[in-house]
């Protein structure tokens, strides 16, 4: 078992940051302070836990000019865009504003003989595993209800981006959430595992790969440990004829390539109404040859690396397939130089002349790559966007609402946008179907995922 977590930048290759790994000893022993401290946590009023919580995002907010850059260097994200702290405000503040709402009690009864309530207790101990793509807005989604329902959290983020766990945490116990109460784990794969299993959480929150999640669930197996799972995607766009042409190229587009393609609800495939199909694949292409590839901490940088090599890897493996399978490519490698063709860096790409044979259709891909279809009809549409073992957002676009929510009922998703893409509406359940996992975050539905409901019954004594 390695002894330490290696960080390794995919800016230029070097060694970014170590860790040791937590010995399993010290790993028990941090749980069981934390159990202990949840009590206590729990037992405090809700509005102080709010407030603490709001405290806490706003000093992580104030490391800004620190954390943008440490992003870039960690997992490539161009510097320009400003990390994700608008984002996390964004969530923070409507999960902090319906909280009492929505852990309040549920009244039955309250008569003179009896008193009937449900009410909503935290889980205990909440386990927070976040990947390296959005490794804020992704852990905030539990983190902050979590903490704010009275859980004690841990958490635990993705070698790639481990220094994003340790400076969330230190905001938050700076503004004065206690340290037993939210906390970073270092762990290896095999550490993990060993934790679920020994049934160490109340409830984990895992987003990350579909092998991931399925390795957690056969950890958690027989322990009866609650699962929130945002695993896999394949997010389709659907542009009708009647849609805002140039609006549907700029946000399709944008949430193909945002962050190298690397969101979990980017854009993979595209499919378009004949009438349109020429001239959104004209657009996109001008669009899309427009970026500017290279060092993320550049501010005229508009695409930075992948986050890792064996990443590229996958996406120039699928582009290879869809070649040679008769794909055309549309955007002329030339264009980015510093795409060398084996590291860290990779062109955007454009595909026609694409079908659902091809990996690059069908595979997850999670890099600046996506392939567009031409379609004779809503049925054709909804065939090819089902055509998946994946669902978690779905965008469709046209200046008719009742038909997009037509449409929207057909398609296997967990979100279905019209005339927009690629954003969590923190007042809505951010959920998925399928291979993309299972659970409920973010909105009221959020707040049940790290609670149990707990009914009382109490029959007044007869005078």
């Amino acid at each position: 078992m390695p002894d330490t977590v290696t960080l390794v930048s995919p800016v230029n290759g070097a060694i970014y940051a170590k860790r040791p790994v937590m010995a399993p000893e010290l790993a028990a022993e941090t749980l069981a302070r934390a159990r202990s401290a949840q009590k206590d946590w729990a037992a405090r009023p809700l509005a102080e836990r709010i407030g603490l919580v709001r405290a806490g995002t706003a000093r992580l907010v104030a490391m800004a000019e620190e954390a943008v850059p440490e992003l870039a260097w960690m997992m490539g994200r161009p510097v320009r865009y400003g990390g994700e702290f608008g984002g996390v405000t964004e969530r923070v503040t409507y999960m902090a504003d319906i909280a009492e709402e929505a852990l309040a009690s549920m009244v039955v009864e309250a008569s003179e003989r009896f008193e009937r309530r449900i009410l909503r207790e935290p889980q205990g101990l909440v386990f927070v595993i976040a990947p390296w793509n959005y490794p804020y807005l992704t852990a905030i989604n539990t983190v902050a209800p979590a903490l704010i329902a009275g859980n004690a959290v841990a958490l635990k983020h993705a070698t790639q981006t481990l220094l994003a766990g340790e400076r969330m945490v230190r905001a938050f116990v700076e503004a004065g959430v206690p340290e037993e109460v939210f906390f970073s784990l270092t762990l290896d794969h095999a550490g993990t595992e060993a934790l679920i299993a020994a049934g160490r959480f109340d409830f984990i929150n895992f987003t990350g790969s579909v092998a991931g999640g399925r390795t957690i669930e056969r950890a958690a197996a027989g322990t009866f440990t609650g699962l929130g799972l945002e695993l896999g995607g394949k997010d389709p766009g659907y542009v009708m004829a009647d849609a805002d042409l140039d609006a549907a190229v700029d946000t399709l587009m944008d949430a193909a390539m945002y962050n190298s393609g690397q969101c979990c609800c980017g854009i993979e495939r595209i499919y378009v109404a004949a009438p349109l199909y020429d001239d959104f694949v004209e657009k996109s292409v001008a669009l899309g040859s427009g970026y500017k590839l290279g060092d993320p901490l550049d501010p005229a940088t508009t695409l930075g690396p992948m986050a890792h090599r064996r990443f590229a890897a996958e996406v120039r493996s699928q582009l290879t397939d869809a070649l040679g399978a008769g794909a055309i490519a549309r955007i002329d490698p030339a264009r980015f130089p510093a795409d060398d063709g084996e590291g860290t860096y990779c062109a955007p790409q454009i595909l026609t002349n694409v079908d659902h044979s091809m990996r690059v259709m069908r595979d997850e891909t999670f890099g600046p790559v996506v392939g567009i279809m031409k379609v004779e009809s809503d049925e054709e549409a909804v065939a090819l966007m089902n055509d998946s073992p994946y669902g978690l957002t779905a965008s469709l676009w046209t200046g008719d609402a009742e038909r997009a929510a037509a449409v929207g009922a057909r398609i296997e998703t967990g979100t279905v946008y019209m005339n927009r893409a690629d954003y969590l509406d923190p007042a809505l359940c951010w959920t998925g179907c399928k291979d993309t996992g299972r659970g409920a975050a973010l909105s009221v539905l959020g707040y049940h995922s790290v609670t149990r409901a707990k009914s009382y019954h109490l029959k007044k004594a007869l005078h």
